[in-house]
């Protein structure tokens, strides 16, 4: 985009990142939206909380300041930043909830971080960014080259130097990162992990903004069904399938892989080890950020799911009026039939050259079958002296979920996170299908739990007869609190 006169002066109007910079109380909503919402990458926050956090930020700032500074309450203050003409706020109810519920919008995400970058920081690493570039213009290259044989040379030449590199290991030469190196790219990670969490705001912006289109076309469409579903379902295609859609999708597959988390908290790990990087000034919260990944991809998760369920609700509520339409039509029928009834044509008003025929009116077949009513005996019989087995009745199978939960802390006491495979892998069903739900249960209740819809997960266990039985369902992952 051309940052031109008019462009600029357009952006100074209408975006609510400018309008926070230049707002009178810029400071006092900039740190506190840092702190409430960035710094512990809290998603979304429910308005008695949120309110009675500003309460207490402006009661030190009046005790400090004076009263006459911030005159009003803080419900007022976030009523007024979530109003369009501001925009730094989204107030929403969630689904099945009565209670207002706040979250940042990406301009205002945006805006904090220039401020941030305003700030002096220990020191500007430049050597990292450099590499990262080359690296990323090697895949280009590499990645588009469709000769066979320059492929295998480059392959070769790659060879070559790991070759190379390893004989120079074995004979003892070779070099290590020093401090300032290690500093330079661990502040580049840091970096580069906190836009990606402003990325996924700005991605659930989008399909909100798709699902809102949708609510829109839905309320006031009046052609055919099918059009408008053709042309909704187009529109979410051309997001799915756009570099920004298939670029999260791409991330979301390698995120929710098992063994990508497990390399990544142990590379983590061991980087936070590292002398150089326990002190430097760093961010704690960056050794969880794959956690916090996984908490902001599923609320983009959830915004499609609702898109997906505001469509088939508009499905059922135009079969519903399509039934009922059929409904009216046939009893403006049967009303016709009812005036006309003691008024029967009168002479020969039908005449065919056959001598008989079979008719069959439309009035003749009936609207619906009477359900058949079952015929009961009152009359009790004695039963016969035959003993009856019991046995049944006393082979209940009580399933211990206390025991499941152990075996899933147990799973995870070696690895930060395991999917429902591994630990019925390690700890066979026992009870076949109904101990299968009782996991399926502790998972739906366990908010540490991932269900993973785009991955399908196959379970065998065998029954009491011996015939193997499979299910299959999402890919349920347990992770260490």
């Amino acid at each position: 985009m051309s940052l031109d006169f008019a462009t600029l002066s357009q952006l100074r109007r209408t975006h609510p990142g400018w309008r926070l910079l230049v707002a009178d109380h810029a400071p006092l909503v900039v740190s506190f939206l840092q702190q409430t919402f960035i710094e512990p990458n809290v998603r979304v926050m429910a308005q008695p909380e949120l309110e009675s956090r500003l309460e207490d930020l402006l009661f030190q700032l009046r005790e400090r300041e004076g009263d006459k500074l911030f005159p009003r309450s803080a419900r007022e203050y976030l009523d007024d930043w979530a109003q369009h003409d501001k925009g730094w706020l989204r107030k929403f109810y969630p689904p099945a909830s009565d209670e207002a519920h706040f979250d940042l919008t990406p301009a205002t995400e945006k805006a904090i971080a220039w401020l941030e970058s305003l700030t002096q920081r220990e020191f500007v690493g430049t050597e990292s960014r450099l590499l990262t570039v080359f690296e990323l213009l090697r895949q280009m290259i590499s990645g588009t080259e469709a000769d066979p044989d320059t492929r295998i040379r480059e392959l070769q030449a790659q060879r070559d130097e790991i070759d190379r590199e390893i004989e120079r290991v074995q004979a003892g030469d070779f070099k290590l990162l020093d401090d300032t190196a290690l500093r330079d790219r661990f502040q580049q990670v840091s970096s580069t992990a906190r836009e990606l969490l402003s990325d996924f705001r700005e991605v659930e912006q989008n399909f909100r903004q798709l699902d809102l289109q949708v609510r829109e076309q839905i309320a006031t469409w009046e052609g055919r069904k099918g059009e408008l579903l053709s042309r909704i379902f187009g529109e979410r295609d051309a997001i799915s399938d756009s570099d920004q859609g298939r670029s999260f999708r791409a991330f979301w597959d390698f995120l929710m892989s098992p063994a990508s988390q497990d390399e990544l908290t142990e590379l983590l790990e061991k980087v936070f080890e590292l002398d150089a990087v326990s002190s430097f000034e760093q961010d704690r919260r960056l050794k969880r950020i794959h956690y916090d990944w996984l908490d902001a991809g599923e609320h983009t998760q959830r915004t499609v799911a609702r898109l997906s369920q505001q469509l088939r609700r508009y499905l059922d509520d135009q079969a519903y009026l399509e039934n009922k339409r059929i409904m009216q039509m046939l009893d403006g029928i049967s009303a016709r039939a009812m005036a006309v009834r003691e008024q029967m044509p009168t002479g020969d008003f039908f005449s065919i050259e056959m001598p008989s025929a079979d008719i069959q009116l439309p009035m003749e077949r009936p609207l619906h079958n009477l359900p058949l009513k079952p015929m009961l005996d009152t009359e009790i019989e004695v039963a016969d002296s035959s003993e009856i087995s019991t046995e049944a009745l006393y082979n209940q199978i009580n399933i211990d979920k206390q025991r499941l939960k152990a075996q899933i802390r147990q799973c995870l006491q070696t690895q930060q996170q395991v999917s429902l495979t591994d630990v019925i892998g390690q700890h066979p069903l026992q009870h076949g299908l109904a101990e299968l739900v009782a996991y399926l249960s502790i998972a739906g209740s366990d908010r540490h739990a991932l269900f993973d819809d785009s991955h399908q997960d196959r379970i065998r266990w065998q029954d009491e007869d011996g015939l193997w039985r499979q299910a299959q369902l999402p890919r349920i992952i347990f992770i260490r609190p």
